[in-house]
């Protein structure tokens, strides 16, 4: 795992000092390269393509289901799901991020069902020897990469503190209840994704484990059960020059920051995150469409709130709820919170060099 880090960590060093000399973009693919967003179809949308081509979406994700319709959306078998990668990175000229929530178990959007490797849940790996679990991520990121995704929205790192864990322990997400525990093998599965050259992302920072409230509907507050055990798995990670995302949670937690959730919270990701435990790299929101955040904040002040934590990426999932142009409201979000002086082109430059710097790790 060391080696492996090391090596992705030089790539990132040799960029860092390549960039500064490297002429950022224009504003509008600068605002494009922080929007992910989802969408409807086996094949992609035309306009979606055609902002992907503007440079105006940086990156998507694809779901297995359809969450309105309980109908196939993106993924119906490996030849399928192969073409409409190529078509979106095609559109991209190669520099699109093309996402997916392959966890194992129940969050697993490329199901054996449909042609496509058996990956158990973290419940169940998180009893496996390591060198297994390593090997699991191994095969699920070659198969992935052979696809054409080079981001794994996983592996979930929350420590499991309650027994009564909705959307979480309660679906086998979480590798156990010891924080050590959960830094070993959530980190060997992703030594295994980055060694067949799959993006991994730790989440749900800085903890969801004691959560009782699925954020997918409404804000949890940990503010009395959470605590700096949670840490843990970052640490670990960050301590072998972590080179994958870190997913922002929607939680509440007055120990952090007794206003704004974490993912809109400058405290926690360019406080904690950032300064205080030294992750430098890319910083994605959880889904912004999820009820902990979407029932209080309109499109426009959750960009503004996320940009001004310290968030790279923003995460809109277009599947709780589906909106045919969310990839355009969430560009003209960030587009008028610019134009008003809202949010800097400095700022946007700083987000574009680090996805840019992600980007360089790709093999």
């Amino acid at each position: 795992m060391d080696r492996l880090f090391r090596c992705l960590l030089c790539a990132l060093l040799l960029l860092a000092f390549a960039l500064p000399a490297a002429a950022a973009p224009s504003v509008e693919r600068m605002i494009g390269a922080m929007i992910m967003v989802g969408f409807r179809g086996l094949e992609a949308p035309p306009d979606l393509l055609a902002a992907i081509r503007g440079g105006r979406v940086g990156s998507v994700i694809l779901f297995d289901r359809d969450r309105q319709q309980g109908e196939p959306r993106n993924i119906a078998s490996p030849s399928q799901v192969r073409a409409l990668n190529a078509s979106l990175q095609k559109a991209a000229g190669g520099r699109l991020l093309i996402a997916v929530d392959q966890e194992g178990g129940r969050v697993a959007r490329l199901k054996p069902a449909r042609g496509f490797f058996p990956l158990p849940p973290a419940r169940e790996m998180g009893r496996m020897d390591t060198a297994d679990v390593r090997a699991l991520g191994r095969k699920s990121g070659a198969q992935m990469r052979s696809l054409g995704f080079n981001v794994d929205l996983a592996p979930v790192v929350d420590v499991q503190r309650s027994p009564v864990s909705p959307g979480l322990g309660d679906m086998g997400r979480l590798f156990g209840g010891s924080p050590s525990l959960v830094a070993e093998k959530a980190l060997a599965f992703a030594d295994g994704l980055i060694g067949a050259g799959v993006i991994p992302a730790l989440k749900h920072f800085p903890g969801l484990g004691s959560a009782s409230r699925d954020s997918h509907f409404d804000l949890p507050d940990v503010t009395r059960t959470w605590s700096r055990q949670e840490l843990a798995p970052y640490i670990a990670a960050f301590k072998k020059n972590w080179p994958g995302l870190v997913m922002v949670a929607h939680v509440y937690n007055r120990q952090l920051d007794a206003a704004l959730p974490s993912s809109l919270s400058p405290r926690v990701v360019n406080g904690l995150l950032r300064r205080e435990l030294g992750f430098g790299g890319v910083v994605i929101s959880d889904d912004l469409q999820m009820g902990a955040v979407a029932k209080t904040y309109g499109i426009k002040e959750m960009a503004r709130l996320a940009i001004e934590a310290g968030c790279d990426i923003l995460a809109f999932g277009n599947n709780l709820r589906y909106e045919p142009d969310l990839h355009g409201q969430a560009f003209r979000a960030v587009w008028e919170l610019y134009s008003e002086g809202s949010v800097s082109r400095g700022r946007l430059e700083q987000s574009w060099r680090r996805i840019e710097a992600l980007k360089a790790g790709l093999r």
